[in-house]
């Protein structure tokens, strides 16, 4: 089968069936170097929902993607064969069952050296996107884009939520936390402790503030520094100030520039990234497509990574 897209030159963009980036509709992983999956689940967010209807958004937002990377210099439809996977399933108000579905379904994927960028959904489909990549490569790295650093304690009673995915991951021994990096934390918390597991666990934490101070080429050489061996990508589009991306959940003023963000996105040419997250963005609270396209964006970025080096 040939994998690659649509050619927007012989069929416009607005035609076709709505997969991601116009790529074939396979859902037979094994025959994939990257499949990219949609994740459908908003259950277990804190605040707006909506992030359900995330990946049918990206979809139709990525038919603007092209072939060719040049700020990698890439044509990572040509080096990998990469195809739109379809939805994993999820079941409705069962957090657990659908976990058990995302780790079987992930775990599938990446069997046979596969790697899986997953759009979401809520953050914690983190946590068993985790657990599948840490059964075939060990606890691996972590490059996390978020306005939270998501290692919050238990809410309601309930300890598994999208504010604690990297908190549970460090727990079950599935991520290592000196490989740990989270660029975009910024704004106000519900305790004065609400960072201290990040912080006694060793993560390198990047606030906005010293993203304004020191720089972008800062930050991209703290994330060569820091994230060594095999790495998870994780994209939380709040990261990304509400002005560039509304259709977020819980959006946080302050954030990066969806320029300042790609291009640190980008600074993660050369990590060893088995696996990706493009998550928490919520299609009814978006404007004119605004957060859609950058989602979008992301995760061919994200497939771009995993090209590189490929050809």
């Amino acid at each position: 089968m040939d994998f690659k897209p649509l050619d927007g030159r012989k069929f416009p963009r607005f035609s076709g069936i709505c997969t991601f980036f116009r790529l074939p509709y396979h859902t037979d992983v094994n025959d994939l170097d990257v499949s990219v999956l949609g994740v459908p689940w908003d259950g277990s967010v804190s605040f707006r929902p909506g992030a359900r209807f995330g990946p049918r958004a990206v979809r139709e937002a990525s038919v603007l993607m092209r072939a060719y990377s040049p700020e990698a210099d890439v044509r990572p439809f040509d080096a990998i064969k990469v195809a739109d996977a379809g939805d994993i399933s999820v079941v409705p108000h069962d957090a657990a069952a659908t976990a058990a579905n995302i780790e079987e379904h992930v775990g599938r994927a990446i069997e046979h050296g596969g790697k899986t960028v997953c759009v979401g959904g809520d953050h914690s489909i983190a946590l068993p996107i985790l657990r599948a990549m840490a059964k075939k490569h060990g606890p691996v790295g972590l490059v996390h884009f978020d306005a939270h650093s998501d290692t919050y304690p238990a809410a309601w009673g309930n300890e598994y939520h999208h504010g604690t995915p990297f908190r549970k991951a460090v727990e079950e021994g599935i991520l290592d936390p000196a490989r740990v990096i989270q660029i975009g934390l910024r704004g106000g918390l519900a305790g004065v402790d609400d960072y201290a597991f990040a912080r006694q666990k060793g993560f390198r934490m990047v606030f906005l503030d010293e993203l304004m101070e020191r720089g972008t080429r800062a930050v991209a050489d703290a994330i060569r520094e820091v994230a060594k061996g095999k790495v998870y990508l994780s994209m939380d589009v709040d990261a990304v100030d509400p002005a560039y991306a509304p259709g977020t959940g819980t959006p946080v003023p302050g954030g990066l520039t969806s320029r300042e963000a790609l291009h640190l996105i980008r600074a993660c040419k050369g990590l060893d990234i088995v696996g990706a997250d493009v998550v928490e963005f919520s299609p009814p609270y978006d404007v004119q497509q605004i957060t859609a396209l950058l989602a979008a964006q992301m995760a061919w970025e994200a497939v771009v990574l995993m090209a590189v080096g490929k050809s």
